[in-house]
């Protein structure tokens, strides 16, 4: 090219969890039964979507207007709905101004980074969720900036790593929280979510919470959303219907604007991302449309109540299987359908590895893995010897060796049988060598 047409941060953009596809591709057209547990997907891996969702969706579609353009911000029916919905709740106060929908969760994170000054960094946990880290680290151009979520206290943060790394880097000016945790199924406590937005306050910082999951905890009572104690504090949270209703191709997510009001700066920021957005004219109609329809119906409630049930009963048995196993760290998730296992210190090494019958797939493997991470290397090896993808920790900007595992398989035997059987080849692999 006559110049370097390459965007400054491209090569941080990584996205693991749809990177290791081609890998199972190509161990698929050699002959291996691929079991996909690397994408948060529940309708692919068979979730029901209720008759009585399609109904709405489909009464819908019969009128005109839902294909059409609809305000930037989005249906102003569906924003009101949300915005009373929101303020039944206590905490912070919105109005329908306060939300800006967009294509996806996806979109709205590119949208809040790309926006952002190139020097206003945001520090976010790890591990970390690769569309966060990737679009942050990308805006700045830089390696993205984390704290510690602790494998041995059940995924909680460390609060001191967080407030250390505030205090010392004046750049960072936003905190990421991901409520529930997307990879390792935490739900933050109350309590910890309040010594977070005091740091916020005392370094005079906002917060992005993504709350994707925030209807998918497994305990009712549990999950306590940043408008609830935010205190004050200028921040953006992150909902949408792709986890919970489940409609993931509908990609449809909003942003909730907190105490825009506060602060001069934070207000000149939102007003930059919705201007962006006003250049694409709006987002998807039909999804927005229906949204009040079925969130207000009566059955909404017993919908999510029998899937926070069904994903509590995977991760009770995940973490039964695993929790024994010598040599890794498996914490029981509380909340959204991902497992994130941790190999202990030391227990893995260059000279592991797994019966591979496919010779096909055996010799690939063995070329492929030289010179990665241990954690990708046993990925690779599991993928290749019982044909479960999974997705390892170091691709969630973890310094941790461990995988991501999904808790989404609809059939319970085979549920138990894959879990049974990660748990037999985690400990072949450990004892290779």
């Amino acid at each position: 090219m006559r110049n370097n047409i390459v965007h400054s941060g491209a090569e941080e953009l990584t996205y693991e969890i749809r990177g290791i596809v081609a890998v199972a591709e190509t161990l698929a057209s050699f002959g291996v039964k691929i079991f996909w547990e690397n994408i948060g997907d529940p309708v692919a891996k068979g979730a029901k979507i209720p008759l009585w969702i399609k109904e709405i969706v489909k009464h819908e579609i019969d009128l005109d207007k839902s294909f059409g353009y609809c305000p930037t911000k989005g249906l102003l029916e569906t924003r009101e709905f949300l915005a009373a919905r929101r303020n039944t709740n206590g905490g912070a106060h919105i109005t329908p101004d306060d939300i800006l929908f967009f294509n996806g969760l996806g979109d709205a994170i590119s949208k809040v980074y790309t926006n952002l000054h190139r020097d206003a960094r945001v520090i976010g946990p790890s591990p970390a969720y690769s569309t966060h880290s990737s679009a942050e680290a990308a805006h700045a151009d830089s390696s993205y900036i984390t704290y510690n979520l602790l494998p041995k206290h059940d995924w909680l943060p460390d609060l001191d790593d967080l407030k250390n790394k505030v205090k010392y880097n004046p750049a960072i000016s936003g905190i990421l929280i991901i409520n529930p945790d997307n990879p390792t199924g935490m739900v933050y406590p109350k309590k910890v979510l309040e010594e977070i937005v005091a740091i916020a306050k005392e370094y005079d910082l906002f917060i992005i919470s993504d709350e994707i999951y925030s209807n998918i905890v497994y305990e009712t009572g549990k999950m306590t959303s940043i408008a609830e104690v935010i205190d004050g504090v200028p921040a953006i949270a992150m909902r949408g219907i792709s986890k919970e209703f489940p409609w993931p191709g509908a990609r449809c997510g909003w942003i909730e604007v907190y105490n825009k009001e506060k602060d001069a700066i934070f207000a000149k920021y939102v007003k930059s991302i919705v201007d962006s957005k006003m250049l694409e004219v709006c987002s998807t109609t039909l999804p927005q449309a229906v949204i009040p329809k079925i969130m207000a119906d009566p059955r909404y409630g017993e919908h999510l109540k029998e899937r926070r049930a069904h994903y509590g009963a995977r991760a009770e048995l995940a973490h039964a299987i695993l929790k024994n196993v010598h040599g890794i760290i498996a914490p029981k998730p509380a909340g959204a359908f991902y497992m994130s296992v941790v190999f202990q210190d030391g227990a893995l090494n260059e000279q592991q590895s797994l019966p591979i019958t496919n010779e096909k797939a055996r010799t690939f493997v063995e070329e492929k893995v030289r010179g990665f991470l241990p954690d990708k290397r046993f990925v690779y090896y599991l993928m290749a010897a019982t044909g479960i993808c999974v997705v390892p920790l170091s691709g969630f900007n973890s310094t941790l060796s461990g995988f991501r595992i999904t808790l989404l398989e609809s059939d319970e035997e085979r549920f138990k049988t894959m879990f049974e059987t990660v748990a037999e080849y985690i400990q072949k692999y450990l004892a290779s060598a």
